[in-house]
Formats: C-alpha cells, sequence, structure tokens
C-alpha cells in the first residue's frame, strides 16, 4: 500500500525566494492559520503549467504543501489570488513592500500562528496597490501597528524617566530614547546615548496611528515634518529591536524622496 503524504491548503504571501540549485526555489510564506513557513517548490524556475510566474514576493497565494521526505514540505500547487502587479511598476513602492516583508521575515517564528501580522501585511501591501494612502505614511502606520503585534510599540505617553506625561512635558521637541523604546523629558533626556528628536505634533500623529480601525488610522494626514520625523524614528527603532538592519532598507533610504 502506498502511503499518502499528508498536504494542507492555506492563503499565504509570499515574502522571499532563493534559488535552490538549477531549477528548484526555496520560499518562505506567511500564512494566516500557520504563521511563517518554507517549502520547496520542485522545478519552481521553470515550471510554467504548475506556477506560471507566480512565485515572486508579495503576491497573495492560495497554497498546497505536502510533507516531504526531508524537512522542508513541497510546493504542489499555487494559485493567485492578490496579484498586487501596481507594486512592481513602482520601484519605491516596491522598495516599502520588500522593507515590510523581510521585517516580517525577520521577526516571525516558523510555525507561529500570527494572524494580526498577516492581516496587517496584506492591508499594507493593498494599500500600495490601490494608493490608500502615501507610502511614507502608510509606511508609519505598517511599523508603528507591527511594533505593537510583535510586543515592543514604542512608549509615546509618559517619559521614562519620571513618568511625566507627554502633554505636559516642558517644550514642543522631546528626546525619544531607542535603546529605552520610549520618550524622555528635558530633565531625564540628558543620559540618553541614542536619542532622536520628535515634536509633540509627530507623537500624537504616531500614537493615533497605532490605536483604533485601520481603516481610521489611514484617513490621517501627515505633515511634511512628520513624515520625516516619524520615518527617522520607526526605522531606528525597529532595527534596533529586531537585532538586525534589513537589508532593503538602506535600498529605500537611497530611492526615496522625503
Amino acid at each position: 500500500m502506498t502511503f499518502q503524504r499528508p498536504s494542507f491548503t492555506t492563503s499565504a504571501i509570499l515574502l522571499r525566494r532563493i534559488d535552490y540549485g538549477e531549477r528548484d526555489l526555496i520560499l518562505s510564506f506567511l500564512t494566516r492559520e500557520r504563521g511563517k513557513i518554507s517549502a520547496i517548490a520542485k522545478g519552481g524556475k521553470n515550471s510554467v503549467k504548475r506556477f506560471g510566474g507566480i512565485l515572486e514576493p508579495f503576491y497573495g497565494l492560495t497554497i498546497v504543501c505536502q510533507a516531504g521526505r526531508g524537512r522542508l514540505p513541497i510546493l504542489k500547487e499555487a494559485a493567485l489570488i492578490h496579484p498586487l502587479s501596481k507594486i512592481r511598476e513602482d520601484v519605491e513602492k516596491t522598495a516599502y513592500a520588500s522593507y515590510w516583508t523581510e521585517v516580517i521575515d525577520r521577526w516571525v517564528q516558523e510555525g507561529k500562528p500570527v494572524e494580526a501580522v498577516y492581516d496587517l501585511l496584506l492591508y499594507a501591501l493593498e494599500g500600495l496597490e490601490g494608493d490608500r494612502m502615501p507610502p511614507t505614511a502608510l509606511s508609519i502606520l505598517f511599523q508603528m501597528r507591527f511594533a505593537d503585534l510583535a510586543g515592543f510599540c514604542p512608549d509615546l505617553i509618559r517619559c521614562n524617566g519620571c513618568g511625566t506625561e507627554m502633554v505636559r512635558m516642558d517644550g514642543q521637541r522631546l528626546a525619544f530614547d531607542i535603546p529605552r523604546g520610549a520618550i524622555l523629558c528635558s530633565g531625564c533626556a540628558a543620559g540618553a546615548k541614542r536619542a532622536v528628536y520628535l515634536c509633540k505634533g509627530t507623537i500624537k500623529q504616531l500614537l493615533w496611528t497605532a490605536a483604533g480601525d485601520l481603516d481610521r488610522a489611514a484617513r490621517l494626514r501627515f505633515s511634511p515634518l512628520s513624515i520625516r520625523e516619524g520615518l527617522g524614528l520607526l526605522e531606528a527603532f525597529l532595527p534596533y529591536h529586531l537585532g538586525v538592519t534589513p537589508k532593503s532598507l538602506g535600498f529605500l533610504r537611497r530611492i526615496r524622496h522625503v
């Protein structure tokens, strides 16, 4: 009797692909039901009949995988459900999508269910595709929400040193200590080893993006100053707490105009 290895079907967003030998691909997916999974696509480089060129980063797919003899499951089928083709036509949008997917790929553990992270990434990618908001503002929204889901959301409400609430602090520009992940009042900021400075208006807008309904948060309109300060903060904060600077971030910074 032939033993049929178990298989599963799930919705997935392709995070990363690596060439493996002359014909195969090693793929990293973020799935709604199973978290991050890796799979091997036999003949994935040139299999038009089974995969038809859809095994590309950011694509939203339905995939069918089967347990293999080795550690990795085998990708048997893939169907495109979210093509997101406009992202690939714009180099800046591609750079943002690459940064977000790399952040998730580096943080999410294999096999750990992360439905909220999946939904956030899909929302951000569809936002890029449909021009829901400027890519810069969408990236702030994504990073604030991701940091909260990852468990290291920046504390922008009160001073990490003395506990003074942000709205009661003196001055309009406040220090944010990257290692502590929190704001500091002028009296406590003297000992900060690595700080960036934010206007109170920027802090209020960042707090707005972190709470409530995503569509409601997406309606927020950032000032040019808040965009620069918000990106400067989050693109320093996330890599520090991830323990690595995503390679895609360097490219993103070189090609965008903020």
